[in-house]
């Protein structure tokens, strides 16, 4: 498959271009510093410029996009105003499919003991709070939008090996989720490109 993808310098990107190289994916790069990424196609531009890359979605048949910021304490607008302008020139060349990471910590899971739940409550989202904020716009954008959309939320990234053994639920429903690897977020992403079961739903995900 022929994929546009975003943020391939952080640690889920960079995993997401591994495998996808890997498994015969013809893949796009977009980054602001190109010597960041090691691949031979890597358009130079920055998300929120979207006359920088906009061209580059001519022809492609999916996105990923794994935007982040890397002081997730501090106010951005990288999650909702790049994705916006992804949604924007998506529709303007005919690519529907679009698969984007989101946060688990945007909710607090319904079967997480009180104590832990009081940390994420009154620490983890107060400290988090203008990314998750950011993130929230993020999906309302998505889910408002007509492309055949799926947003993942994982919770704690670790640097672990891929094991295929993670466990996912659509729309809620997923319990104990701690954490996963980048590595099996990233054999996820690829791995329900063409899923229909997960097109316009939100996916929750752990090890």
């Amino acid at each position: 498959m022929r994929i546009l993808l975003f943020g391939a310098s952080g640690g889920t990107g960079a995993q997401v271009l591994r495998q996808a190289t890997e498994a015969g994916h013809e893949v796009t790069v977009v980054a602001r510093d190109p010597a960041s990424v090691r691949h031979d196609t890597v358009v130079a531009a920055d998300v929120l410029r979207p006359e920088t890359w906009r061209a580059s979605l001519d022809g492609q048949e999916a996105v990923v996009s794994c935007l982040g910021t890397r002081d997730r304490r501090r106010p951005t607008t990288v999650y909702s105003e790049g994705t916006a302008g992804i949604l924007e020139a998506m529709g303007e060349y005919g690519v529907r499919r679009l698969l984007c990471l989101s946060s688990a910590g945007l909710d607090i899971p319904p079967d997480l003991p009180l104590p832990q739940r009081l940390v994420v409550k009154h620490v983890i989202q107060r400290l988090y709070r203008y990314a998750y904020a950011d993130m929230a716009e993020m999906e309302r954008l998505v889910k408002d939008s007509a492309a055949d959309w799926t947003i993942v939320r994982p919770p704690m990234l670790t640097d672990g090996p891929a094991t295929g053994a993670y466990r996912f639920s659509t729309d809620g429903g997923l319990t104990a989720a701690r954490s996963v690897s980048r590595a099996d977020l990233a054999h996820f992403l690829l791995h329900h490109l063409d899923d229909a079961a997960c097109v316009r739903r939100v996916v929750d995900i752990s090890s």
